[in-house]
């Protein structure tokens, strides 16, 4: 009877769970169905229809002035008046781009000129337009063009040996955003004192080149050659932060021009978990630095071979000039020797995150591309100490000589103290007098206080753990005593390391097993001194790389003696 009854009871329980989840899908559906009909019914709204229900403080003026309804006038206009614009451009482009390229002219060239350049019948058509608001006295505008013209651009060349070329440059595609300033605004129209244009970025710049009657590939590296040197003087004639200004009312805006602000002090510390992009032994990397992607400014570090977790500890300089918009860019590449080098991966740090006169230690996450930021594979990280000093700033930076004659970078005013202000003057820029280094020599005292969370070693799940200590450059070294069958060891030790270079030195910290036959790596923390050089003192607990887990607690002090050398 009993097993009727259970059986009778299933059947319902099973027939009511059938209902009720048809009827919670059908409940569903007919959601899904009026939130469709919402949606559908909102995108055949047309402005009259949203302003019946979107009160007016709330109602955006994008939906009365729509960009396309703009851009379809402005295009309209533009294509009425490109017959003048383009005469007018052209010559602005030649007088202003050719002494560039003269510049950067290949060294296997004599001349390199233009014989033609207009820019065809083709109007480019403006996609976007923004209104910055920057808070200076001005309009700022940006405008997004793209172009697939009709150009005739006809290049001069000479080479070293006497051969001369016409090479015309075809196929030119380009989408990029300019920039239009028109500053200051006066009381007298058009309200404006000139007029500022930039190329404030490029999406998209492909040619191709091809001698008139010939073949450029005849001449290996022209090609490669005249390409680079076209895009180098584009950067540097227009793109942004560069500015030309072009006067409407008589008066002096020499205070428009493009100049530098200040410079940032970059050390390169090191890398961890690069990619292998090598199929035998490991990859040899190196860095390219920069911030503006011009030969001459962009700066190159050693290589490190058959190396994973390289570490450089190289410092280099650059001319800032606009730190609201312009970035530190980090490329790593793996060097291949006499084929062309792999990019491993790259990063970039925008100078507006940095405070002035503070340094800043930044772990980068490396990706395959800056403008798509769609790379989720693991490339590996890079490690920074970043330095923004802008010219006349007046932050405790200090020169304890009191002598003018001679520079010291940025991070090594930082680390003085005394009495003279931080302010960069022209001397000090362009002197050609002979560089004196400055040497930061004292005595450094490490405190290995403890470790937290090693991973096992023993199969008992325990390690026998010690720690050795090592300045980079002397290779001095010391090590604690073990600590028997602990993960959180505890130490308490203190050494003492007589550095000579503070500023180019670094402590590397290795913890190991301690075995009866051997001793097992467990991992590794690497430190520049410079926190410890401009604190003077602190604690801190240091993750370790290489390992799964684990941390060491020290305490660091310095002790100044600084000396000074000529060079």
């Amino acid at each position: 009877m009993s097993f009727f009854v259970g059986l009778v009871l299933g059947i319902a329980f099973g027939v009511g769970l059938v209902i009720a989840f048809v009827n919670s899908e059908n409940s569903r559906s007919k959601r899904r169905s009026e939130l469709a009909a919402t949606v559908a019914s909102f995108a055949r709204m047309t402005v009259e229809d949203t302003r019946k229900i979107l009160p007016a403080e709330f109602y955006p003026s994008w939906v009365v002035f729509s960009q396309r309804q703009k851009l379809n006038w402005l295009n309209l206009e533009l294509t009425k008046i490109w017959p003048y614009v383009n005469e007018a451009a052209s010559e602005l482009i030649k007088t202003s781009v050719e002494p560039v390229l003269e510049q950067y002219r290949p060294v296997i060239l004599s001349s390199l000129k233009f014989s033609k350049l207009t820019l065809g019948t083709v109007a480019p058509q403006f996609t976007g337009v923004t209104i910055l608001e920057d808070g200076s006295e001005g309009i700022t505008m940006e405008l997004e063009v793209q172009w697939d013209g009709n150009p005739s651009i006809v290049l001069d060349i000479k080479t070293r040996v006497g051969v001369a070329l016409p090479i015309q440059v075809k196929n030119i595609a380009f989408t990029g955003v300019f920039r239009l300033m028109f500053r200051p605004l006066v009381d007298a129209f058009p309200c404006f004192g000139a007029v500022c244009y930039s190329l404030r970025e490029k999406k998209k710049m492909d040619f191709t080149l091809k001698v008139v009657g010939g073949d450029i590939s005849s001449i290996p590296g022209l090609s490669t050659a005249i390409e680079e040197t076209i895009r180098d003087a584009i950067e540097d004639s227009m793109t942004w932060p560069v500015r030309k200004v072009i006067p409407i009312l008589p008066g002096d805006y020499s205070n428009l021009e493009l100049k530098a602000v200040g410079t940032l002090e970059v050390k390169l510390v090191q890398a961890k978990e690069l990619t292998n992009k090598d199929v035998i032994g490991k990859s040899d990397p190196y860095a390219i630095l920069y911030i503006r992607p011009l030969r001459d400014r962009m700066k190159t570090s050693k290589t490190i071979n058959n190396q994973l977790n390289p570490v450089w500890n190289e410092h280099f300089e650059f001319v800032v000039e606009d730190e609201s918009t312009q970035h530190l860019v980090v490329k790593i590449y793996d060097d291949e020797g006499l084929q062309a080098s792999e990019l491993i991966g790259c990063a970039q740090v925008p100078l507006k995150d940095l405070e002035p006169g503070k340094v800043k230690d930044v772990w980068l996450k490396l990706v395959k591309d800056l403008e798509i930021q769609r790379d989720k594979k693991n490339r590996g990280q890079v490690h920074l100490e970043l330095l923004y000093c802008p010219y006349g700033m007046e932050n405790g930076f200090s020169n304890p000589f009191a002598n003018p004659k001679f520079s010291m970078t940025s991070l090594e005013k930082a680390l003085k103290s005394g009495t003279d202000g931080a302010e960069v003057s022209e001397l000090e820029r362009t002197s050609t007098h002979r560089k004196r280094d400055v040497i930061v020599r004292g005595v450094l005292s490490v405190t290995v206080l403890s470790a937290e969370d090693l991973p096992a070693m023993d199969l008992m799940g325990k390690a026998d753990p010690f720690v050795v200590l090592r300045m980079k450059k002397t290779e001095t070294k010391n090590k604690t005593r073990v600590v028997n069958d602990s993960l959180n060891p505890a130490w308490n030790q203190t050494f003492d390391f007589v550095v000579e270079d503070g500023l180019h030195d670094m402590l590397i910290l290795e913890v190991w097993d301690h075995d009866t036959f051997g001793k097992d790596y467990m991992g590794r923390c690497i430190l520049t001194l410079t926190r410890v050089l401009l604190e003077g003192e602190y604690k801190d607990s240091i993750p370790l790389d290489g390992c799964k887990s684990g941390r060491l607690n020290l305490h660091l002090k310095w002790n100044p003696q600084p000396i000074y050398r000529d060079s």
